[in-house]
């Protein structure tokens, strides 16, 4: 029991890092970037669950919030976070969570896995959009065209992506008994 526990410390651990790496994949259009984040979140939350994919996302804005430099453009600090686009970045807690658990609620199968990650995105978009609306004094309509409207097809695509190979890749991992086959 044990040690499971201690891999999957190491697993969350390891996907905040990947979160960081994938801070830094930009395409950069103001007011909020591109990047591999997006990606990276609902992979973690597919193939963690929802206990372990939302420690890693906890992790990964503890990591930015004292300072070590893995938000987008290698940023990090309070002043990021309770900046204009902090609401993208904590939003990935409570959406790590959601997609867990919806994933775990549909049985682990890819179907799941796309709702999860789709609901997922949504979410992240809509928070963040809201926060960018009051953090930088935006209209809602200018708050939903630059924080929302740019990255909803993309982030489908990124969403059903992770969801499709996350559920490979956790299976796979189950299989080599990396994973426990039941997350809770």
């Amino acid at each position: 029991m044990g040690n499971e526990r201690l891999k999957m410390m190491i697993l969350a651990a390891l996907f905040a890092a990947l979160m960081g790496v994938g801070a830094q994949i930009i395409i950069p259009v103001p007011p909020v970037p591109f990047t591999a984040q997006t990606l990276v979140l609902p992979l973690m939350a597919v193939i963690l669950g929802k206990r372990y994919g939302t420690l890693a996302a906890t992790l990964y804005v503890l990591l930015g919030a004292i300072g070590i430099p893995v938000f987008a453009g290698m940023k990090a600090g309070l002043g990021i976070i309770f900046g204009p686009t902090g609401g993208f970045i904590l939003s990935y807690i409570p959406a790590a969570f959601l997609i867990g658990f919806i994933f775990e609620k549909g049985g682990g199968r890819t179907a799941a896995g796309i709702a999860a990650t789709v609901v997922g995105a949504l979410f992240v978009l809509l928070a963040g959009s809201v926060w960018l609306k009051y953090m930088a004094g935006l209209s809602w309509t200018g708050a939903f065209a630059g924080g929302m409207i740019p990255f909803i097809i993309p982030d489908m695509v990124k969403a059903i992506f992770a969801a499709v190979f996350g559920v490979l890749v956790r299976k796979r991992l189950e299989t080599a008994r990396l994973l426990p086959a039941a997350l809770r």
